[in-house]
């Protein structure tokens, strides 16, 4: 378990919100984090203002390829974004609460909604790459949690229910949207690994047996900081590669980031369009 001498203060997520405060003049209402291959999805915001991590006080900066780094402030369509263009992960070395300062940032901006992506690895026999899955729950296997270390009462409840952490409302709005717009969407559980190695054929064979449909090494921090916070949680994967075991080939980070640019087209289409469907309910 990490030191908690090392976890996340209000003290530091108070300054990089007072000095993103200094990049942005306008209220946010949707935050989005973009997992890996997927920076692309930045091309959409109009009038970008681009904060890299590293110049934002207390905020850890990713060492991971395909994760550029930055927060970028602007428009998709007439909603006001703030896109995390890379995210940091747990296996860097991170206490598990500074994985999820992003979204603590992103709460105390006053930001309601989040749309979390990652790619991921298929557990469920029936997906093949280049898949989106809708997460419909997850399993944590970090054997972590963010929210272990010091209690702050300004952060929420100590003891957060995780009953409907994906919100159901907003998942049923993801699936009616993509039906509409004709890009396929699968519905599963998500289980985050601490990573950073792939899972071994006897873990994913594990993984299928307990209900995973899809497994990857992010996002479940964030859900779970996000859900203490009040914000109402949306997430996705995008199935870059197979579980060991499932193919004959070895896993690479090289071809996750292949796939990803492969099939974000499909993604960045539903995101455009659910963020659509999201300007009516704001």
């Amino acid at each position: 378990m990490s030191n908690n001498s090392n976890a996340l203060t209000p003290q530091e997520v108070q300054q990089a919100v007072d000095f993103l405060k200094t990049k942005v003049d306008f209220p946010l209402q949707l935050a989005i984090v973009l997992g890996s291959g997927l920076g692309s999805l930045a091309d959409l915001v109009k009038n970008p203002t681009f904060v890299p991590f590293k110049q934002v006080p207390n905020f850890p900066v990713s060492t991971v390829s395909g994760h550029s780094g930055q927060f970028i402030f602007g428009f998709i369509g007439d909603v006001s974004v703030a896109l995390m263009q890379g995210r940091v992960h747990y296996y860097e070395g991170y206490h598990a609460s500074k994985v999820s300062m992003g979204v603590r940032v992103f709460a105390s901006l006053g930001i309601k909604h989040v749309l979390l992506t990652n790619a991921a690895g298929g557990v469920n026999l029936d997906f093949q790459p280049g898949n989106i899955m809708l997460i419909e729950d997850h399993i944590n296997m970090m054997s972590n949690n963010p929210l272990i270390g010091p209690h702050f009462e300004e952060w929420g409840v100590r003891f957060v229910d995780m009953g409907d952490v994906y919100d159901t409302k907003l998942r049923n709005l993801i699936k009616s949207t993509a039906k509409e717009i004709n890009v396929g969407l699968k519905n599963g559980i998500y289980a985050c690994m601490s990573g950073p190695s792939y899972e071994t054929a006897a873990e994913v064979k594990m993984l299928r047996t307990i209900g995973v449909d899809a497994a990857g090494m992010s996002t479940v921090p964030e859900a779970i900081v996000a859900r203490q916070s009040g914000m109402k949680v949306m997430a996705m994967s995008l199935i870059t590669n197979l579980g060991a075991g499932m193919v004959d080939e070895d896993i690479s980070h090289d071809d996750v980031m292949k796939i990803a640019a492969k099939s974000y087209p499909d993604l960045v289409k539903l995101i455009e369009n659910i963020i659509l469907e999201l300007d009516k309910e704001f």
